[in-house]
């Protein structure tokens, strides 16, 4: 099994060996550093990730013995599962691919590699981004410590954080105008996420900037969609004839909402009017 191949390939058409391969390749020390960055990065996707990968990936996440790139990929592939977790719950355990022990033991890992005065920095910064996607009451001050760091990167993964945790909203407006464009595209999302209507203006210039970098435009169209629903369709009318099908879809899905309360208002007057 090519690990290069699969990177480009849906994980649905993965073989049903996957799993069991990026087990094989992150535990065999013998292994090439490459293929289990590969394999870490590959292992947190829901059609393979179960218990006994999240804990492989906690115990090289957790080891000092480990690479510090390969610890990191490891914290940061746990993300994806801790929020669908806490977005479920456990009540049907088909719903969630570990157990409701191991997300525990997953929340626990990555607060304390947080916290760990030896973890390295990147360590500590991942560990910070994949524990925020099922919040929890520390989160509050380590978003805060980060943030007001003024370090770039730590900067950057706060606001990245505050699109998961709530009580950001003057933060998420700074990094708006941020000059960091990694900085300022996580708190376009971030805005987008809160249907913060503050930030309403400063997306709304992005998406007539025509030098806008592409993954920035999509994160605006999204963002004003969720900001001021009923305007969006007004707003987003020119990009919607896009001939880049990413951006047409990204709009369609934008003003979703809109078309969906305009079609409720129609049924409703046919109703009074019969």
């Amino acid at each position: 099994m090519d690990l290069k191949t699969l990177l480009d390939t849906p994980p649905w058409d993965w073989p049903g060996d996957a799993g069991r391969t990026f087990w094989r390749i992150l535990t065999d020390p013998r292994s090439k550093e490459s293929d289990r960055l590969v394999a870490a990065e590959l292992a947190g996707d829901f059609t393979v990730i179960n218990d006994e990968l999240a804990d492989t990936l906690v115990t090289i996440a957790s080891s000092a013995d480990e690479p510090e790139q390969l610890r990191a990929r490891a914290a940061i592939s746990l993300g994806p599962v801790l929020e669908q977790a806490d977005t479920d719950g456990f009540e049907d355990p088909d719903d969630v691919p570990v157990t409701e022990n191991t997300f525990h033991t997953i929340q626990e890992s990555l607060e304390k590699l947080y916290l760990g005065k030896s973890t390295p920095k990147e360590v500590r910064r991942r560990s910070l981004e994949a524990s925020v996607r099922a919040p929890q009451i520390w989160h509050q001050g380590a978003i805060e410590q980060a943030y007001s760091s003024g370090d770039k990167e730590w900067m950057l993964t706060a606001v990245f954080a505050m699109r998961w945790v709530r009580g950001f909203d003057d933060q998420i407006l700074a990094a708006l105008k941020s000059s960091d464009l990694q900085i300022k595209y996580q708190a376009v999302i971030a805005a987008g996420n809160w249907g913060l209507d503050a930030a309403w203006s400063p997306i709304v210039e992005l998406l007539n900037d025509a030098h806008c970098p592409k993954h920035f435009l999509l994160a605006a169209i999204g963002a004003v969609g969720s900001i001021r629903p009923n305007e969006a369709p007004e707003i987003l009318v020119d990009l919607a004839n896009s001939d880049d099908e990413e951006i047409a879809e990204a709009v369609e899905e934008a003003v979703a909402p809109a078309d969906v309360a305009s079609d409720e208002e129609d049924s409703e007057e046919d109703e009074w009017m019969h």
